[in-house]
Protein backbone atom coordinates (compact mmCIF):
# COMPACT_ATOMS: atom_id res chain seq x y z
CA UNK A 1 0.00 0.00 0.00
CA UNK A 2 1.57 3.72 -1.11
CA UNK A 3 2.29 5.91 1.61
CA UNK A 4 0.72 9.68 1.30
CA UNK A 5 1.49 10.63 -2.43
CA UNK A 6 3.84 13.89 -2.13
CA UNK A 7 1.63 15.53 -4.25
CA UNK A 8 -1.07 15.69 -1.53
CA UNK A 9 1.21 16.49 1.58
CA UNK A 10 0.78 19.80 1.41
CA UNK A 11 -2.63 19.71 2.55
CA UNK A 12 -1.31 18.33 6.10
CA UNK A 13 0.33 22.16 6.12
CA UNK A 14 -3.15 23.30 5.95
CA UNK A 15 -3.58 22.61 9.91
CA UNK A 16 -1.23 25.15 10.75
CA UNK A 17 -3.86 27.67 9.69
CA UNK A 18 -7.19 26.05 10.10
CA UNK A 19 -6.65 24.35 13.21
CA UNK A 20 -6.19 27.50 15.20
CA UNK A 21 -9.52 27.83 15.64
CA UNK A 22 -11.00 24.22 14.35
CA UNK A 23 -15.12 25.08 13.59
CA UNK A 24 -16.81 22.67 16.12
CA UNK A 25 -19.82 20.60 13.62
CA UNK A 26 -23.00 23.03 12.96
CA UNK A 27 -25.77 21.10 15.07
CA UNK A 28 -27.55 19.66 11.70
CA UNK A 29 -24.39 18.26 10.52
CA UNK A 30 -25.62 14.22 11.28
CA UNK A 31 -22.96 11.34 11.82
CA UNK A 32 -23.14 8.12 9.78
CA UNK A 33 -21.75 5.23 7.91
CA UNK A 34 -21.08 4.17 4.50
CA UNK A 35 -20.96 0.81 3.23
CA UNK A 36 -17.86 0.49 0.39
CA UNK A 37 -18.34 -3.49 0.25
CA UNK A 38 -19.77 -6.39 2.32
CA UNK A 39 -16.76 -5.84 5.04
CA UNK A 40 -15.91 -2.15 4.90
CA UNK A 41 -17.62 1.14 5.91
CA UNK A 42 -16.34 4.39 6.57
CA UNK A 43 -18.10 6.81 8.67
CA UNK A 44 -19.38 10.47 7.51
CA UNK A 45 -20.81 13.29 7.61
CA UNK A 46 -23.51 15.39 6.09
CA UNK A 47 -25.20 18.60 6.34
CA UNK A 48 -28.53 19.54 4.05
CA UNK A 49 -29.63 22.85 4.75
CA UNK A 50 -33.19 23.39 4.96
CA UNK A 51 -33.03 25.81 1.43
CA UNK A 52 -30.73 23.48 -0.07
CA UNK A 53 -30.93 23.18 -4.10
CA UNK A 54 -27.67 21.14 -4.71
CA UNK A 55 -25.77 18.94 -3.62
CA UNK A 56 -21.38 17.94 -2.90
CA UNK A 57 -19.75 14.97 -2.45
CA UNK A 58 -16.31 16.34 -0.49
CA UNK A 59 -13.63 13.76 -0.20
CA UNK A 60 -10.75 14.67 2.02
CA UNK A 61 -6.71 15.03 1.12
CA UNK A 62 -4.70 12.92 1.62
CA UNK A 63 -3.23 13.97 5.26
CA UNK A 64 -6.17 14.92 6.73
CA UNK A 65 -9.85 13.48 7.41
CA UNK A 66 -13.08 14.63 7.29
CA UNK A 67 -13.49 16.67 10.01
CA UNK A 68 -10.43 18.49 9.77
CA UNK A 69 -10.96 22.67 10.22
CA UNK A 70 -10.64 23.72 6.44
CA UNK A 71 -13.10 20.75 5.91
CA UNK A 72 -15.75 21.73 8.33
CA UNK A 73 -15.44 24.67 7.57
CA UNK A 74 -15.70 24.30 3.49
CA UNK A 75 -19.05 22.35 4.36
CA UNK A 76 -20.42 25.34 6.66
CA UNK A 77 -19.93 28.02 3.87
CA UNK A 78 -21.89 25.95 1.27
CA UNK A 79 -24.53 25.24 3.19
CA UNK A 80 -24.82 29.12 3.70
CA UNK A 81 -25.15 29.18 0.37
CA UNK A 82 -27.42 26.26 0.47
CA UNK A 83 -25.77 23.62 -1.24
CA UNK A 84 -25.64 20.13 1.03
CA UNK A 85 -22.22 18.12 1.61
CA UNK A 86 -21.84 14.75 2.16
CA UNK A 87 -17.93 14.70 3.76
CA UNK A 88 -16.46 10.58 4.09
CA UNK A 89 -13.56 8.79 5.15
CA UNK A 90 -11.24 7.17 2.71
CA UNK A 91 -10.12 3.85 4.39
CA UNK A 92 -7.08 4.48 5.43
CA UNK A 93 -7.78 7.29 7.02
CA UNK A 94 -11.08 5.75 8.67
CA UNK A 95 -8.14 2.64 9.84
CA UNK A 96 -6.22 5.61 11.51
CA UNK A 97 -3.08 4.43 9.13
CA UNK A 98 -1.12 7.73 7.22
CA UNK A 99 -0.61 4.70 3.63
CA UNK A 100 -3.38 6.57 0.87
CA UNK A 101 -5.37 3.61 -0.28
CA UNK A 102 -4.59 2.29 -3.53
CA UNK A 103 -6.54 3.42 -6.39
CA UNK A 104 -8.79 1.20 -6.67
CA UNK A 105 -9.70 0.86 -3.04
CA UNK A 106 -10.04 4.97 -3.07
CA UNK A 107 -12.54 4.97 -6.10
CA UNK A 108 -14.43 2.10 -4.89
CA UNK A 109 -15.02 4.86 -2.12
CA UNK A 110 -16.19 7.61 -4.29
CA UNK A 111 -18.91 5.21 -5.68
CA UNK A 112 -20.26 4.11 -2.12
CA UNK A 113 -20.23 7.56 -1.41
CA UNK A 114 -21.94 9.61 -4.18
CA UNK A 115 -24.29 6.61 -4.65
CA UNK A 116 -25.37 7.24 -0.71
CA UNK A 117 -25.68 11.19 -1.02
CA UNK A 118 -27.65 10.21 -4.62
CA UNK A 119 -30.19 8.40 -1.95
CA UNK A 120 -29.91 11.08 1.01
CA UNK A 121 -30.11 13.65 -1.63
CA UNK A 122 -33.11 13.02 -3.53
CA UNK A 123 -34.11 15.89 -6.44
CA UNK A 124 -30.78 17.71 -5.93
CA UNK A 125 -28.16 18.20 -8.99
CA UNK A 126 -25.18 16.28 -7.33
CA UNK A 127 -21.51 17.36 -7.46
CA UNK A 128 -18.17 15.87 -6.46
CA UNK A 129 -14.88 16.25 -5.46
CA UNK A 130 -12.72 17.24 -3.15
CA UNK A 131 -9.52 18.57 -1.47
CA UNK A 132 -6.53 17.79 -3.65
CA UNK A 133 -6.10 13.65 -2.93
CA UNK A 134 -9.83 13.29 -2.78
CA UNK A 135 -10.85 15.26 -5.92
CA UNK A 136 -8.32 13.37 -7.78
CA UNK A 137 -9.57 10.13 -7.00
CA UNK A 138 -13.04 10.90 -7.88
CA UNK A 139 -12.20 12.16 -11.10
CA UNK A 140 -10.34 8.50 -11.38
CA UNK A 141 -13.65 7.28 -10.89
CA UNK A 142 -15.43 9.46 -12.60
CA UNK A 143 -12.96 8.85 -16.36
CA UNK A 144 -12.97 5.25 -15.55
CA UNK A 145 -16.88 5.26 -15.39
CA UNK A 146 -19.01 7.99 -15.26
CA UNK A 147 -20.38 8.66 -11.35
CA UNK A 148 -24.44 7.98 -12.32
CA UNK A 149 -26.21 11.62 -12.00
CA UNK A 150 -23.47 13.59 -11.46
CA UNK A 151 -23.92 17.40 -12.94
CA UNK A 152 -20.11 18.30 -12.66
CA UNK A 153 -16.68 18.17 -10.30
CA UNK A 154 -15.12 20.99 -8.10
CA UNK A 155 -11.71 20.65 -7.25
CA UNK A 156 -10.25 22.34 -3.90
CA UNK A 157 -6.70 22.39 -4.86
CA UNK A 158 -6.12 19.94 -7.92
CA UNK A 159 -2.46 18.09 -7.35
CA UNK A 160 -1.39 18.71 -10.76
CA UNK A 161 2.22 17.30 -9.71
CA UNK A 162 4.07 16.96 -6.91
CA UNK A 163 5.79 19.85 -5.25
CA UNK A 164 9.12 20.78 -6.96
CA UNK A 165 8.17 18.52 -10.19
CA UNK A 166 5.86 20.25 -12.45
CA UNK A 167 4.29 17.90 -15.35
CA UNK A 168 0.86 17.30 -15.89
CA UNK A 169 0.52 13.84 -16.63
CA UNK A 170 -1.34 13.16 -13.54
CA UNK A 171 -4.26 14.87 -15.40
CA UNK A 172 -4.06 12.86 -18.57
CA UNK A 173 -7.40 11.23 -17.40
CA UNK A 174 -9.51 14.47 -17.39
CA UNK A 175 -9.59 14.05 -20.85
CA UNK A 176 -11.69 11.42 -20.80
CA UNK A 177 -14.05 13.64 -18.50
CA UNK A 178 -17.46 14.80 -20.30
CA UNK A 179 -19.19 16.89 -17.62
CA UNK A 180 -18.54 20.20 -16.11
CA UNK A 181 -14.99 20.76 -14.12
CA UNK A 182 -14.25 23.66 -11.81
CA UNK A 183 -10.56 24.42 -10.75
CA UNK A 184 -10.37 26.50 -7.51
CA UNK A 185 -6.63 27.44 -7.45
CA UNK A 186 -4.13 29.47 -5.04
CA UNK A 187 -1.55 31.28 -7.35
CA UNK A 188 0.99 30.11 -5.23
CA UNK A 189 0.05 26.74 -5.56
CA UNK A 190 3.37 24.32 -5.22
CA UNK A 191 1.26 21.30 -6.84
CA UNK A 192 -0.06 23.07 -9.64
CA UNK A 193 1.82 25.23 -11.50
CA UNK A 194 -0.28 27.88 -13.63
CA UNK A 195 2.45 27.83 -16.41
CA UNK A 196 1.10 23.98 -17.13
CA UNK A 197 -2.56 24.43 -15.32
CA UNK A 198 -3.66 27.42 -17.41
CA UNK A 199 -2.61 25.82 -21.12
CA UNK A 200 -4.51 22.80 -19.42
CA UNK A 201 -7.71 24.00 -18.41
CA UNK A 202 -7.98 25.75 -22.00
CA UNK A 203 -7.19 22.58 -23.34
CA UNK A 204 -9.87 21.30 -21.89
CA UNK A 205 -12.45 23.76 -23.16
CA UNK A 206 -14.25 26.43 -21.90
CA UNK A 207 -17.60 24.09 -21.63
CA UNK A 208 -15.81 21.52 -20.03
CA UNK A 209 -13.40 22.93 -17.37
CA UNK A 210 -13.57 26.59 -15.56
CA UNK A 211 -10.06 27.82 -13.62
CA UNK A 212 -10.91 30.24 -10.51
CA UNK A 213 -7.60 31.84 -9.11
CA UNK A 214 -7.35 33.19 -5.83
CA UNK A 215 -3.98 35.21 -5.28
CA UNK A 216 -1.08 34.73 -3.34
CA UNK A 217 -3.17 31.35 -1.71
CA UNK A 218 -0.81 28.35 -1.52
CA UNK A 219 -2.17 24.50 -1.89
CA UNK A 220 -3.93 24.62 1.57
CA UNK A 221 -5.44 28.08 0.36
CA UNK A 222 -3.48 30.13 2.87
CA UNK A 223 -2.52 33.41 2.54
CA UNK A 224 -0.08 35.57 3.26
CA UNK A 225 0.06 38.56 5.85
CA UNK A 226 1.66 40.89 3.21
CA UNK A 227 -1.02 39.87 1.05
CA UNK A 228 -3.67 42.61 2.58
CA UNK A 229 -5.96 39.55 2.49
CA UNK A 230 -6.84 36.86 4.77
CA UNK A 231 -7.37 32.81 4.77
CA UNK A 232 -11.37 33.45 5.89
CA UNK A 233 -11.60 36.18 2.71
CA UNK A 234 -10.26 33.27 0.29
CA UNK A 235 -12.43 30.84 2.16
CA UNK A 236 -15.51 33.14 1.29
CA UNK A 237 -14.58 34.34 -2.23
CA UNK A 238 -14.00 30.19 -3.28
CA UNK A 239 -16.90 29.44 -2.07
CA UNK A 240 -19.07 32.39 -3.49
CA UNK A 241 -17.50 30.84 -7.05
CA UNK A 242 -18.79 27.38 -6.36
CA UNK A 243 -22.05 28.16 -5.69
CA UNK A 244 -21.93 30.48 -8.87
CA UNK A 245 -20.80 28.07 -10.93
CA UNK A 246 -23.13 25.25 -9.35
CA UNK A 247 -26.23 27.36 -10.06
CA UNK A 248 -24.88 27.50 -13.78
CA UNK A 249 -24.95 23.88 -13.77
CA UNK A 250 -28.24 22.94 -11.79
CA UNK A 251 -31.41 23.58 -13.81
CA UNK A 252 -33.67 24.14 -10.79
CA UNK A 253 -31.40 26.04 -8.82
CA UNK A 254 -32.77 29.82 -7.82
CA UNK A 255 -31.19 33.07 -9.43
CA UNK A 256 -29.16 31.06 -12.16
CA UNK A 257 -26.05 33.70 -12.85
CA UNK A 258 -23.00 33.75 -14.08
CA UNK A 259 -19.77 32.35 -12.07
CA UNK A 260 -18.74 34.86 -9.17
CA UNK A 261 -15.23 35.71 -9.28
CA UNK A 262 -12.93 37.04 -6.26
Amino acid sequence: MPSIPAAERGFVGCARHWHRARPIEHPSTHSLRIAIDASTSVSALLRVPDDAWAGYVFAHGAGAGMAHGFMTSFADGLAERGIASLRYQFPYMEQGSKRADVPKVAHAAVRAAVADATQRMPGLPLFAGGKSFGGRMTSQAHALSPLPGLRGLVFVGFPLHPAGKPADERAAHLFGIECPMLFLQGTRDELAALDLLQPLVQRLGQERATLALFDDADHAFHVRARSGRSDAQTLAEMLDVTAGWAREHSCNAPGRSGTKRP
